[in-house]
């Protein structure tokens, strides 16, 4: 009996057709070649299992397929309508714009025509907004926290509240992050209970800080009981001793404008006296992924001049991003920041905007119906608390949204019941059309 795998056709045969000829100009020879090598490979175990001997067309489409998928976008743009404003899986806050030209003054005294200093102009701008005598900035805010602990307690001790040892996204821990920077963690207090005595009381000579950490992703309630900051300082200065402030999320506004309980910011917590506070510069700042140390000159200095400063020191892009959203704070327009944005659009302009999104989509066949729901924050900033929004929801369940992110462009909702629900407060306005006939072209009927 013959060999079917042998009727199978060959690589330059495929190759051959005139249609190949285009795709080689567009992807490469190389690329096309690898291609139809891979089409060949699943025939040949699909025909091995029964399937009939495919046409050199069939092969060609098949390899034009993978081209395709290969060429998309690595970081697709998509639309957010799962409801979490900083959703970390989607690039975390929505970006103010600032985007870096091919040549810029990054490090060029564009007076003196020597070289400059990177960050000053971000530095200059932080001091300014957040009334700190200095600043920093690093890749993000793990790399912040592990500059400072290595610039100031490498093999020392830092005091920190076991209610703060937090665990962040990836399974990245705080105690093994400061183990990383060479500090020894010495723990205080209870989970739900710490007091300033339990600080008072570890302090000596290895000691090189006291560590305040933000919650992450929880928070505590009951019984409970923390050390607030003003106490804190006082204690840490009794004793010659530096507090440090890890505050994570970058509030920096009054969250209570936006329907979300206040918390301190950072500007508050630098007022309070602490040596430093940390933060991501990509969450409630609305800017480019960062990590930021403001506080005092003394705290600042060591980690300038540390040499993982470099190894951690931002990019072109993030510094230039960086700055147009600080720009925007302290021309006190916060709203033109696409975050704040979000946040201020009110219950009756999102409901408009769902019932007028259902009608749309009825009319395209899709069954649609606009209701309220609650959005998040996210990033975990503000963990047991949750905003007013309208949703459009659509049925299908788990296979309509895998329809959805497969569209173009993807539309990322989240599931409920066996519903598609369409959160509004992660979508920009001008989105609106653009969701309609995503939604439509994904899920109305053939």
């Amino acid at each position: 009996m013959a060999n079917p795998l042998a009727a199978l056709p060959a690589v330059h045969r495929v190759l051959a057709l005139e249609t190949m000829g285009g795709e080689r100009a567009r992807y490469g020879p190389a690329a096309v070649r690898e291609a139809v090598r891979e089409a060949l490979a699943g025939a040949r175990a699909r025909v091995a299992r029964g399937a009939p001997i495919p046409t050199p067309e069939a092969l060609a489409a098949e390899a034009l397929e993978l081209l395709t998928r290969r060429a998309a976008a690595a970081y697709p743009a998509v639309l957010n309508a799962t409801g979490v404003v900083i959703h970390t899986n989607l690039g975390r806050a929505p970006r103010a714009g600032g985007v870096a030209p091919g040549y810029l003054a990054l490090e060029y005294d564009l007076a003196e025509g020597t070289r400059g200093e990177r960050l000053a102009p971000v530095v200059t701008r932080l001091v300014r907004y957040l009334g700190c005598e200095a600043a920093t900035v690093v890749t993000n805010n793990a790399a912040a926290l592990v500059l400072l602990l290595a610039a100031h307690a490498a093999g020392r001790e830092v005091i920190v509240s076991r209610g703060e040892l937090i665990e962040i996204g990836g399974s990245f821990r705080l105690p093994e992050i400061m183990a990383a920077s060479g500090a020894r963690l010495v723990e205080v207090g209870c989970t739900n209970r710490t007091h300033l005595e339990d600080y008072a009381r570890v302090i000596g000579d290895a000691t090189a800080g006291i560590l305040v950490v933000h919650r992450s992703n929880f928070s505590l309630d009951g019984f409970v009981a923390a050390v607030g900051l003003p106490d804190l300082v006082e204690l840490g200065r009794s004793h010659g001793v530096p507090v440090w402030v890890d505050q994570g999320s970058g509030c920096h506004l009054d969250l209570g404008r936006y329907g979300l309980r206040p918390e301190p910011t950072v500007r508050q917590i630098v007022a309070a006296g602490v040596d430093a506070v940390l933060f991501s510069g990509d969450k409630l700042l609305g800017g480019p992924q960062a990590g930021i140390v403001a506080g005092s000159r003394t705290a600042i200095a060591p980690l300038r001049r540390h040499p993982l400063r470099r190894a951690l020191r931002p990019d072109k892009s993030a510094l230039v991003g960086l700055a147009a959203t600080l720009d925007c704070y302290l021309a006190e327009r916060p709203e033109d920041v696409p975050l704040y944005r979000l946040l201020a659009a009110g219950e009756p302009s999102l409901r408009r905007r769902a019932r007028a999104l259902a009608a749309r989509l009825r009319r395209a066949g899709v069954e649609a119906v606009a209701e309220a729901t609650r959005a998040v924050l996210g990033g975990g900033t503000t963990p047991d608390q949750t905003l007013p929004s309208w949703a459009v929801t659509v049925t299908g369940g788990d296979a309509a949204a895998a329809r959805l992110r497969r569209g173009r462009p993807p539309v990322i909702g989240r599931v409920e019941e066996g519903r598609v629900v369409l959160d509004l407060r992660a979508v920009f306005p001008e989105e609106d059309r653009m969701l309609a006939a995503a939604v439509a072209a994904a899920l109305a009927p053939r």
